[in-house]
């Protein structure tokens, strides 16, 4: 089983950057795409960003453009770097792989507020 832990979350200004992490305990990049996934306060977890075992990113409409995910294959790591970020994006960020195989990490709290 790998253990996935997720870092880097903190509060920010509206507008502001967060990079976050994903390290994981073993290789995460043979088991299909790797994504960063938030759960907002009273809402469902949901998946926000994904990176497929070719390196080809997806991103939901909210995201796009604000948002850029990569990876480290060596370190069996997984990026998330948030520009422009919004009240709205306050939430906790996980990450698994899009169909979730592993289990949750304990998440990292961004919280974007003035």
């Amino acid at each position: 089983q790998v253990q996935l832990v997720e870092s880097g979350g903190g509060l920010v200004q509206p507008g502001g950057s967060l990079r976050l992490s994903c390290a994981a305990s073993g290789n995460i990049f043979g088991f299909g795409a790797m994504g960063w996934f938030r759960q907002a306060p009273g809402k469902e977890r949901e998946l926000i960003a994904y990176i497929t075992s070719g390196g080809n990113t997806v991103y939901v409409d909210s995201m796009k453009g604000r948002f850029t995910i990569s990876r480290d294959t060596a370190k069996n790591t997984v990026y998330l770097q948030m520009n422009s970020l919004k009240p709205e994006d306050t939430a906790v960020y996980y990450c698994n792989t899009v169909s979730q195989i592993w289990r949750w990490g304990q998440g990292t709290q961004v919280t974007v507020s003035s």
